[in-house]
């Protein structure tokens, strides 16, 4: 982790900051120059003769004064502890080392286990279904119940994304987040409680200075951070094009697993899967002790008859009815519900929708409802 007293510290930050220079480019210069404070102090001859970088990336570098501006960042980072990963350093993410994209500087906000024995990345659509929520609930849930114990990691946006972090937090698994942005802003902002509860149990974490904001290129960018630093990906639920398939394409490329959930071949939303699975660039996964196989995991600890139990403690009496009630039965419709317990229409339906929102139930079609996993109500 980088040391704030490093007095090359504004030069490793001033390399990322070099306009038109990218992670392999970057090291590139490293490699050639013989260090970070080197690339600013070589002539632009010099640096013209290297590999890819020509007169107009060579005048940037030799014609701007890049590391004072990284003074900014080392106070950034500074002010609001964040932690920082420098490529060449011992503690840096050991799945991103082996990438030749990688970061060269590793941004974290929290405190997740970089290195953490096994890490699932779980990626998907934004407009997921019951189908595709639910599975990845369950996946989570069995995962954890089964005393694999990983660290989820995912992208902190709609749909999969935000159902995977949470599941993961539900479970008290480790989850990261990788930003398509600098740690001074978040998206979506809908997030950001969530992004507060994630840094208490995993990270945020971005390659991106702490002032960029988020923008389209950006998130294909961070993907390969998601790819990257994790054992296998999951693609759960998406189009023939989209990020979750460029998340899978990156772990292919770095020789990582895919699995796939299959879907049905007239839902536009499987489709990206089911053509992964097609074409061989993944796994077919219907059952969390897919995982368990292929990847050869064996239970951390021996967990047989393990249960999650939901958090009854933090809710109100109202919501303990409700959750009692679903327990009691397999699913029940929002009418059902409400005439069961005494309460009105439009109160069952705002306590029911605060419950979704919870993951602690799952919506069905026809206003029906039941418990999301298998939690254990007492």
């Amino acid at each position: 982790m980088l040391d704030i007293k490093d007095p090359l510290l504004k030069y490793k930050i001033g390399i990322i900051l070099i306009p038109g220079i990218g992670s392999i480019l970057a090291k590139k210069l490293i490699e050639y120059t013989g260090g970070p404070e080197e690339v600013f102090r070589s002539s632009k001859s010099l640096l013209e003769k290297i590999p890819g970088i020509g007169k107009t990336l060579a005048g940037k570098i030799a014609g701007q004064q890049i590391p004072d501006k990284a003074q900014r960042e080392i106070e950034f980072i500074s002010k609001y502890k964040i932690k920082a990963y420098y490529y060449l350093d011992d503690d840096y993410p050991e799945r991103l080392r082996h990438c030749p994209d990688s970061p060269v500087i590793l941004f974290a906000k929290g405190n997740a286990d970089m290195n953490h024995p096994r890490i699932l990345s779980i990626v998907g659509t934004r407009n997921a279904t019951g189908y595709g929520l639910e599975f990845c609930r369950n996946l989570i849930f069995e995962l954890a119940s089964g005393g694999y114990d990983p660290l989820i990691m995912s992208g902190l946006a709609y749909g999969i994304d935000i159902c995977a972090h949470r599941s993961a937090l539900d479970n008290n698994l480790q989850t990261i987040a990788a930003l398509a942005h600098g740690l001074s802003t978040l998206y979506p902002p809908q997030h950001r409680n969530f992004a507060e509860r994630i840094t208490t149990r995993g990270a945020l974490v971005t390659d991106f200075p702490g002032h960029i904001m988020p923008e389209r290129g950006n998130f294909i960018k961070r993907n390969r951070l998601i790819a990257g630093m994790a054992d296998a990906t999951v693609v759960i639920e998406s189009a023939t094009k989209g990020g979750a398939l460029l998340t899978a394409d990156l772990a292919n490329s770095y020789n990582r697993d895919v699995f796939a959930l299959p879907g049905r071949v007239t839902d536009k939303r499987s489709q990206g899967c089911n053509n992964l699975i097609k074409n061989h660039k993944a796994a077919l996964i219907n059952d969390p002790r897919d995982i368990e196989y292929i990847m050869g995991w064996t239970p951390s600890e021996k967990t047989e008859g393990k249960t999650a139990h939901c958090p009854l403690s933090g809710m109100g009496r109202e919501e303990k009815t409700i959750m009692h009630l679903l327990a009691e039965n397999s699913e029940m419709s929002a009418d059902g519900i409400s005439q069961a317990t005494g309460l009105g229409a439009s109160k069952t339906s705002c306590l029911l929708l605060e419950l979704e929102f919870k993951s602690y139930i799952i919506s069905l079609p026809g206003k029906r409802y039941r418990l999301s996993g298998r939690p254990v109500i007492t």
